[in-house]
């Protein structure tokens, strides 16, 4: 018997400590694989795709050959691109790789290339209701011994801000049947965000890393004055600070700092950000395995953005499960240009139902040899936890108008 045949693909939608959702394919032979396919606040649609389109394609193939089966999903579709569809392909990529690892016994950054290092620098989140708790946050995660952190703020006079959730794991999807609305003011944010800079400098001094995430809020000529104002702070990077639809943007704000630009973590391929690589109008693309359709095409993007100086920066946050993100640690270990990598952490739920191999050790997260992933589902107890529908917020301007989340 083969052992590389698949007999059959399963989605698993459940919520152990939030919604996954959770490919599983299965070889004739009794290897399997799991990727992940969760969109945060749009899994069923993602699950629907799958169960209903691609998965009842995969019985009969080879898990190794996933360059002809990424083609086969993609370009045999007609329909290309977007979310829900390259979550779905991305899933079944995971798996599949996830399979060669095993049926091989050896782990998959060995068949992306072998280690080009031994371990991955990470950041993960300050999140404060004001300066003073933010501050507070700071010193805790660098006490946890994190190298760098991103730094979000609540601001003055604006009741709810993006980043700044309750304690413990931040989840920014809220369940119940329609999304919760938030207001914004960037006036408010602009003349606010360089101060928490400033103290958090005076603070702990220029050996730590600090990052920022502007969610996509400003426009070009917003987000080159703000990208300006923190120059002095010499921060890591600078994230999402304008809509990437317009790629072109990118270059304006470059032309007017030294502030290092990050995006691209609602990328779906490599179209989405050509223009911003092959003009160098960033320095680190943020697209993650599971959303831009998995590890095969994530593999190529970097390999594109290597010669033009950019790293990646893989997005890491807790709404993509464990397998999504020993993913991207392996494209991580692999690849030459890997620059930081997301890491927000999980629910104890999450990690009972997610056993991992990789692990987190001063500042760094490391790879074991674990073959494949080196990521279990503990399938029994995950289903304990039905799906619950939740939905990220919107946002709107201070005079009512829809904006940008």
């Amino acid at each position: 018997m083969k052992r590389d045949i698949i007999e059959s693909a399963e989605v698993i939608v459940c919520s152990p400590g939030r919604n996954f959702v959770t490919v599983k394919i299965t070889t004739k032979a009794g290897y399997i694989g799991y990727g992940d396919a969760t969109l945060n606040g749009r899994e069923l649609a993602v699950a629907a795709y799958l169960e209903h389109y691609l998965c009842p394609l995969l019985e009969g193939r080879s898990v190794f050959q996933t360059e002809d089966i990424w083609n086969y999903f993609y370009k045999g579709a007609y329909w290309r691109k977007g979310p829900v569809t390259m979550t779905a392909i991305g899933a079944i990529d995971m798996a599949l790789w996830d399979l060669k690892g095993k049926i091989l016994e050896t782990p998959v950054y060995n068949l992306l290339g072998g280690k080009s290092r031994s371990k991955m620098l990470t950041y993960t989140h300050a999140n404060g209701k004001n300066l003073e708790d933010t501050l507070k946050r700071v010193e805790e995660l660098k006490k946890a011994s994190f190298e760098a952190i991103r730094v979000q703020c609540g601001i003055p006079g604006i009741e709810k801000a993006y980043g700044i959730g309750e304690k413990g794991i931040y989840e920014p999807a809220i369940k119940g049947n329609k999304p919760f609305e938030e207001s914004w003011s960037t006036p408010k944010y602009l003349n606010f965000i360089p101060s928490v800079f400033e103290e958090v400098r005076k603070e702990f001094g220029e050996d730590l890393h600090l990052l920022h995430d502007s969610h996509h809020r400003l426009t070009p000529t917003e987000a080159a004055r703000l990208a300006k104002d923190l120059e002095p702070y010499h921060l890591f990077w600078l994230e999402d600070v304008t809509p990437a639809e317009h790629q072109e943007s990118f270059a304006q704000i470059k032309q007017k700092s030294v502030t290092p630009l990050a995006v691209g973590e609602v990328f779906n391929t490599i179209h989405d950000a050509h223009h911003l690589i092959s003009n160098q109008s960033i320095d680190y693309i943020r697209m993650t395995v599971s959303h831009g359709g998995g590890i095969t095409p994530m593999l190529k993007i970097a390999h594109f953005a290597e010669p033009y100086h950019i790293k990646t920066g893989c997005h890491g946050p807790s709404d993509i499960s464990p397998i999504a993100l020993a993913a991207c640690l392996h494209v991580d270990t692999a690849i030459n240009n890997f620059g930081i990598q997301e890491y927000m952490g999980y629910s104890e739920t999450t990690e009972e139902a997610f056993p991992h191999e990789y692990y987190f050790e001063n500042g760094h997260l490391h790879l074991t040899e674990a073959p494949g992933l080196g990521v279990d589902f503990n399938e029994t107890f995950a289903r304990k936890f039905e799906y619950e529908k939740a939905y990220l917020p919107i946002n709107r301007l201070e005079d009512g108008t829809m904006f940008n989340w």
